[in-house]
């Protein structure tokens, strides 16, 4: 084993620092990796026989940092070998000095029918020049390439997909790794481009109205309006013009822009109206061939129908078989094309050429009938795919369309998309606030329900942040800006839902690896059944035999589309993270959703986390008769009132909140560290710890058994005197989260280990692990350290989820398998957290592992049910128990049931 120091540079944050961790950690050989962003450096543990340290440092440069300088340290096991194992020179990392950043680009596509079309677009565009890797969800039809920057452009992606016989729509990108400033990852969604439909164009004049006035306008670099699609391709520079800019400009003029909504909206009643179309061709086909009259004039009305719908309704099939085949993959449109092509052209071949076929049957109705189910069954998936999104579009609608900004004083109404940052804004009762910012005047009741989910409105005074889309209820509110567009909380929420149900969850390549399969298998069992029919009966054609042989390859053909199988993940993936969202846990990636389930400890922070992260008053003892809690209390706040420090604080907050008088005293005195002495009515009052006591020589002997019982429970004493004589202690404490206790027993019952994390000293961990029965614990330890702690349990092969808040949380979150942060604390928690937890609820942590476990259980339902059928319906369509127009059928609802079975876990919303 060797361990070698590579110095990394490009690292800022702690996101920096997960990206360099993980891409390290998937290298074989690896067993360690240490990533410091304070000594911008990464120190990995390896086994030199499957790894070295030119491997290392090209991980490095391929997640998008840059290595310097050489190897370092070597632990004794590798010192024999230090002079041998050389770290890169500075010749053999060329790369790393002008190693790219890394973006990520989403696409919508269209087109896809089935998995295998997934994999035929992740295969071609993962091929380009500079593509890391190409990610197809079916379900969600999104395509995220991840690329270096400047090897490519979105547009060449497009025309790759394109060139594989689908379309792909780019809709944002984003600068991942690499060198940057801040934390967060720069977002670059609006790269000037935009593609859209336009309703309500009559003519090519039309058309050429819009294309003159968008050219008009600022910003604009070109404009192209195609009348026959009804579609718009625009170039603009950003920083002059916005997407709700150009779209104002078009409804202007009195056209509808359709947003990708109202385009999926669109997509399900095309769907309709083919199936529409397609019913009506096939209902005079099938009178015609069950009126038992088979004249020539019967049958060439049934070829001209047949006809009509084959290379109309059933083109998009052969479509699509072309460009599959063309790309060497086979999806289910192949299954389709061979069965409804089978079909047709015996039917063709017994209508004008009868002689060859003396007892020939037509099967006009057959490929007609599978027609219409395939086409029935895709309008359902589309629409139960659409209710599965459904929690996205919910969110996008909260968003406020005006704003009221004061200029000069006056108020002016403007589009929210036109509020800057530093603009100040009016909003009056009932009204939703357009942005995030800070309130500067007024105050109100805020309802935040689609933030937190509480319904119960929460007071909001000057000095407090209000987030965009919450709804102001009582009062009128000045609010300055400090986030508008992309970086608003409801935006990035947005963001986050889309990309977590674009993502692939990592049992999702099971079901991609048995479709790239399952195709040529099917078409191998097709040929086989049709070969075997023939051997056992009279091999004459056009006798029963043959009829029965072909009716069964089609059946096998129809019945096995793979569809289900490719939505058994994705669609159960969609609707657990709709929960989530609807419940306030928002899940970054499919995998999380998965992963979460498979936890075995739960690591906490302590402070902020499990407590409040502020002390509070929890005992005053009073040791005069004549002093009650109370007026001891009111002597301690004397003192206390007039200092900022946390302890004195916490004294003032408990006087308050018990209604006492708060008198002031005069004289005083802060004494670094030990606590305040001040005067009042000409008496001296000291308030503080043991060592202020003792240097006015008090007396503390009678308070010591009260100390040293308060101190074992992890308490803080503070000794207050008055006159020279010691009249009381009161004890503080950083006290537990009201709901921490329930939440830690739920996780127990769930069969989750505990552990808490804390730099606190080991009495007061002791105890408040205690208190809330947390099995391990884990004290003075550094912040630094934190992430030692997490590996530490990860080499006993445990799976550790971490819950933290803090900015010296970010490091352990990104180390543990899944981060879960609180919604409260710091931005750079939240960022590199798996799971957010957005209404700051401890018990969210139980149910985010509850819907992960429901959702995994229900993917694998689908994967189970989805591979059943196929196993059960290809042998009874071989053995000819099934007709061809009913395994269409039978087909077409395989998807729907899986799609279904996925919308029934909404029915486990309320046991979380």
């Amino acid at each position: 084993m060797q361990t070698k120091t590579f110095s990394i540079s490009g690292m800022t944050c702690s996101h920096c620092v997960q990206t360099v961790t993980k891409a390290l950690k998937k290298l074989s050989g690896v067993q360690e990796v240490n990533v410091s962003l304070a000594q911008k450096s990464a120190t990995v543990r390896f086994d030199e026989t499957k790894q070295s340290p030119d491997g290392i440092a090209k991980a490095v440069v391929e997640a998008g940092y840059e290595v310097d300088g050489e190897g370092g340290d070597v632990d004794a096991e590798s010192a024999g070998d230090e002079e041998s194992e050389e770290s890169p020179s500075d010749d053999s990392l060329p790369a790393a000095r002008a190693s790219p950043a890394k973006k990520t680009a989403r696409f919508k596509i269209s087109g896809m029918t089935c998995a295998t079309c997934a994999n035929t677009i992740e295969k071609g565009v993962g091929r380009l020049d500079g593509v890391v890797t190409a990610s197809v969800n079916f379900a969600t039809e999104k395509l995220a390439v991840e690329y270096s920057d400047g090897a490519l452009d979105p547009q060449t992606i497009e025309r790759k997909v394109e060139s594989l016989g689908y379309e792909a729509k780019f809709e944002s990108s984003t600068l991942e790794n690499g060198p940057r400033d801040g934390h967060r990852p720069e977002s670059v969604a609006d790269e000037g481009r935009l593609v859209f439909r336009i309703d309500g164009m009559h003519c090519a004049s039309c058309a050429g109205n819009i294309e003159g006035r968008l050219r008009s306008a600022p910003g604009i670099k070109s404009v192209a309006v195609n009348f026959a699609s009804e579609k718009a391709t625009i170039e603009y520079d950003p920083s002059k013009i916005d997407r709700a800019r150009i779209f104002r400009i078009v409804r202007d003029l009195g056209y509808i822009p359709r947003e990708k909504e109202e385009e999926a909206e669109r997509q399900d009643r095309s769907e309709f109206y083919w199936l529409l179309y397609s019913v009506t061709l096939t209902i005079p086909i099938m009178a015609l061939m069950y009126s038992g009259a088979m004249s020539p004039a019967t049958m060439y009305a049934q070829f001209a129908l047949a006809t009509l719908l084959q290379f109309t309704g059933g083109l998009t099939f052969y479509s699509g078989s072309y460009h599959s085949l063309k790309n060497k993959s086979a999806n289910m449109d192949v299954l389709i094309a061979l069965g409804i092509s089978a079909a047709y052209l015996y039917s063709v071949t017994v209508t004008f050429f009868p002689s060859t076929m003396p007892t020939g049957h037509l099967f006009y109705e057959t490929s007609a009938m599978l027609i219409c189910f395939v086409r029935f069954g895709k309008m359902l998936e589309a629409r139960a795919k659409g209710r599965a999104g459904r929690a996205l579009r919910k969110l996008l609608e909260l968003q406020a369309d005006r704003a009221r900004i004061l200029v000069n004083g006056e108020e002016r109404e403007v589009a929210a998309s036109e509020v800057n940052v530093g603009d100040v804004i009016v909003v009056k009762p009932g009204e939703k606030i357009p942005v995030d910012g800070a309130i500067i005047e007024g105050a109100s009741s805020v309802d935040e329900s689609m933030l937190t989910g509480e319904s119960i409105p929460v007071d909001r005074e000057p000095g407090d942040e209000v987030a965009g889309a919450t709804v102001n209820r009582t009062g009128l509110l000045k609010i300055r800006a400090t986030r508008v567009g992309k970086e608003t909380v409801l935006s990035q929420i947005v963001r986050m839902v889309d990309e977590a149900q674009g993502d692939k969850a990592p049992i999702q390549r099971f079901a991609d690896t048995v479709s790239n399969y399952f195709v040529p298998a099917v078409v191998l069992i097709a040929v086989a059944t049709f070969v075997g029919w023939l051997s056992l009966g009279k091999p004459v054609v056009g006798g029963s035999t043959f009829i029965l042989a072909l009716s069964a390859s089609i059946a096998v053909l129809v019945i096995a589309c793979p569809c289900a199988l490719g939505l058994a993940t994705p669609t159960a993936i969609m609707v657990g993270s709709g929960i989530g969202l609807g419940r306030g846990i928002l899940f970054k990636k499919a995998s999380v959703l998965e992963n979460i389930s498979r936890l075995q400890l739960i690591v906490f922070d302590k402070t902020g986390t499990l407590t409040l992260g502020k002390p509070r008053v929890t005992d005053v003892v009073a040791l005069d008769d004549g002093l009650d809690g109370a007026r001891l209390l009111r002597l301690a706040v004397t003192a206390e009132s007039g200092s900022s420090h946390p302890l004195a604080e916490a004294v003032t907050e408990e006087a308050r909140s018990r209604g006492l008088e708060i008198l002031h005293g005069s004289n005083c005195e802060e004494v670094g560290g030990k606590g305040i002495v001040c005067e009042l009515d000409g008496v001296r009052i000291a308030v503080g710890s043991l060592r202020l006591l003792e240097r006015f020589n008090i007396d503390t002997s009678r308070a010591v058994e009260h100390a040293e019982r308060l101190m074992s429970e992890g308490k803080t004493i503070v000794y207050v005197a008055s006159g020279g004589e010691l009249k009381g202690l009161v004890a503080l404490a950083d006290t537990p989260k009201e709901n921490a206790t329930r939440m830690l027993s739920e996780l127990r019952e769930l069969g989750l280990k505990t552990c808490m994390i804390t730099g606190d000293n080991s009495r007061v961990a002791k105890a408040v692990a205690g208190q809330l029965g947390i099995e391990e614990v884990e004290a003075e330890v550094l912040p630094e350290d934190k992430i030692n702690a997490i590996k530490k349990y990860q080499a006993k092969r445990l799976r550790v989820g971490m819950v933290g808040d803090g900015i010296n949380d970010a490091p352990a979150l990104a180390q543990a398998d899944i981060g879960i942060a609180i919604g409260s604390g710091a931005d750079i928690a939240k960022e590199t957290g798996d799971v957010v937890l957005v209404k700051s609820d401890l018990t969210d942590v139980v149910r985010a592992i509850r819907l992960g476990r429901f959702t995994l259980r229900k993917v694998k339902q689908n994967l189970f049910w989805a591979m059943i059928y196929n196993t059960l319906g290809i042998p009874i369509a071989a053995f000819g128990l099934l007709e061809p127009r009913w395994a269409g059928l039978a087909m077409a609802l395989s998807s729907v049931s899986v799609v279904t079975n996925s919308l029934l876990l909404k029915r486990v919303e309320r046991k979380l």
